[in-house]
Order: structure tokens, then C-alpha cells, then sequence
């Protein structure tokens, strides 16, 4: 659908979907008193409970063929698949924003597009231009950035191991939209969603209960009764439910190269969310520097692939029409 054909209502859902994606940063780092795995447990859990009434009236819906195949395995493996990445990509992050700024830890982890080209160069084909200079402009932006080292913004450190923690939860990421890609050509998408999501919320619990001292005393289902329970739900909510389910809405009606551009802004408007609402504080000169590089070397990945997919689509077709 051409960007004049698109209803007006689907840019201002855009716009609060993107703003409640770059949100969630900022409010992790505000209620950190909450260890990370389990804080990142809490957010997936009620955001599943949110998605509950919804899967189920999908569910109800959805034509028998389509729930067996749903039941099938395969499609089930691939299911908890997803939800294992998911919960690897939130047990990282959440953890990074403990151990380097906001603004560092948001830009490495959408640096996912620099961890599928990388892939792709290995096991699918050679990157094109656009793509190969993306790469080299990425990386050189981040370690542009890494220069800011030791620099204090809101209480957070800049630190090198928190930028890795924050690139492995782009490099789990990877792996829960290959996963996605698979089954949400055919799968709803709140049937898709809640089982991924609980899955990954419940993953975490485990995970928090070996690595996290305090975990005993707040509990895998403690935000029930816990202070910091309506910074949760407003997670859940702005984050979970307008954020991804408002993107995967609009891809509807808009193009995935856009929303995936448009999701590169994260580091963006989660830097300035956590400064005008949490005092995140500012990012120092390093990061102003590279960051910009980085992102625009996103961006060029990004749509470097997109021209790729379109060349290769239409030798196919020029292919299918000769034979």
C-alpha cells in the first residue's frame, strides 16, 4: 500500500507504537530496585496477562485448519523457540541498564540489523554495497562510542560490559524474529504473542532464582503486591501491548522497511524519555558523535537489504517468465 493510501489513523498508531517501544528503557532504569532477570520476568508475565483475553477470542475464532496446524510439533518447538530468544534478548538488556547508560545500552541492543548481516554474509550471500558500507559505518560508530567509557550519565556508568550485555540482547533477538518471520505468515498474532510472551516471562523465573540474590524475597509472581506494580502494568501496556502489538498492526498497512527504520529512532526518544521523565541524565561526546554513525549505519543495512530482496525478487520473476 503507497504511504497516500494509508488510513491517517495509522500514522498517529505508528507514533504511539514507536513511543511506547523507546519507553520501556526509561522506566526499567526507574524501578531497578527490582533485580534485572526478574524485573524483565514481571514485564513479559503481565504483558501476557493482557494478551490472555485476546489469544483467547483469537483463538475462538481461528478456523480449525489453522489450530492444527498451531498444535502441530514442529510449529510448537518453533513456538518455544521463540519464547527462549525472547527471554534471552530481556535477560540481557535488562541487565545492561544496570551496567551502562541508557542511551549506550538502547543503541547496542537495536543493533540487530549489524548481527543479521553478519550472519547473512556467513551462511546466506555476499552483502551488497549499501550493506557492506552500513556494516563498516555501524561498527565504526560503536566503537566511536565506546570512547565514552567511565562517563557518569544518571547515576549509570558507560562501561564496556554493559554495551556487550546490551549487544547480546540484539544478537537473541535475532533469533526470536527468525522465529516470528516463520509462524506469523500463517499464526495470529495474539495467538503468536501470548504463548511467546508467557513462555519467555516464565523462562526468566528460573533463570532469576539461580543468579539473583533477593529473588526469595520478592518472589517469581511478587509484583501482585509489590510497590513498583503499576510501573509494571504501565510496561506491560505501553511498551507490550501499544508498542510491539501496535507495530505488527501497522504492518498492515505499511511497509516492514519502514517499521524497521522507524524502530531505529528507539535510542532516540528512549534517551530523551529518560531524561525529561527520569533524569537518565545526558549522553557525553562520544556517544553524540558515534551514535548518529551507527544508527545511519543501521538504517543503510536496513534498506540495503530491502533493495537486495526486491533485486533478487525480480530476477525470480524475469527467471519464472522465461522458462
Amino acid at each position: 500500500m503507497s504511504g497516500s493510501n494509508v488510513p491517517p489513523f495509522v500514522w498517529a498508531v505508528l507514533g504511539i507504537a514507536i513511543f511506547g517501544v523507546s519507553s520501556a528503557g526509561a522506566i526499567f532504569t526507574h524501578v531497578d530496585e527490582i533485580p534485572p532477570l526478574l524485573r524483565a520476568s514481571w514485564r513479559l508475565q503481565l504483558t501476557a496477562l493482557l494478551l490472555a483475553p485476546l489469544a483467547v477470542w483469537q483463538w475462538i475464532s481461528t478456523e480449525q485448519v489453522i489450530k492444527k496446524r498451531v498444535l502441530e510439533p514442529k510449529n510448537l518447538n518453533i513456538l518455544i523457540g521463540s519464547g527462549f530468544f525472547l527471554a534471552l534478548h530481556f535477560g540481557f538488556w535488562v541487565t545492561s541498564l544496570d551496567h551502562t547508560s541508557l542511551t549506550h545500552s538502547l543503541l547496542f541492543v537495536t543493533a540487530h540489523p549489524l548481527v543479521i548481516l553478519v550472519g547473512m554474509f556467513f551462511f546466506v550471500r555476499k552483502p551488497s554495497r549499501m550493506e557492506l558500507m552500513g556494516g563498516i559505518a555501524a561498527f565504526t560508530g560503536a566503537g566511536i562510542s565506546l570512547l565514552d567509557a567511565g562517563d557518569v550519565q544518571g547515576g549509570h556508568s558507560v562501561t564496556f560490559f554493559g554495551d556487550q550485555l546490551a549487544f547480546f540482547g540484539a544478537v537473541f533477538v535475532v533469533g526470536y524474529i527468525v522465529c516470528g518471520r516463520i509462524l506469523r505468515e500463517w499464526m495470529p498474532l495474539f495467538v503468536y504473542a501470548f504463548p511467546v510472551t508467557l513462555i519467555g516471562g516464565l523462562l526468566l523465573i528460573p533463570a532469576s532464582w539461580m543468579l539473583e540474590s533477593n529473588f526469595s524475597s520478592l518472589g517469581a509472581f511478587g509484583y501482585f503486591t509489590h510497590s513498583t506494580i503499576w510501573w509494571f502494568l504501565l510496561l506491560a501496556f505501553i511498551a507490550g501491548i501499544l508498542g510491539h502489538t501496535g507495530l505488527n498492526y501497522c504492518l498492515k498497512y505499511v511497509s516492514p522497511l519502514l517499521i524497521s527504520i522507524s524502530v531505529t529512532l528507539e535510542p532516540v526518544i528512549g534517551s530523551i524519555i529518560g531524561w525529561l521523565f527520569f533524569s537518565t541524565g545526558v549522553p557525553g561526546l562520544w556517544t553524540w558523535v558515534g551514535g548518529p554513525i551507527l544508527m545511519l549505519g543501521i538504517v543503510s543495512i536496513i534498506y540495503g537489504e530491502h533493495l537486495s530482496n526486491q533485486t533478487a525478487f525480480h530476477r525470480a520473476e524475469v527467471q519464472g517468465e522465461n522458462e
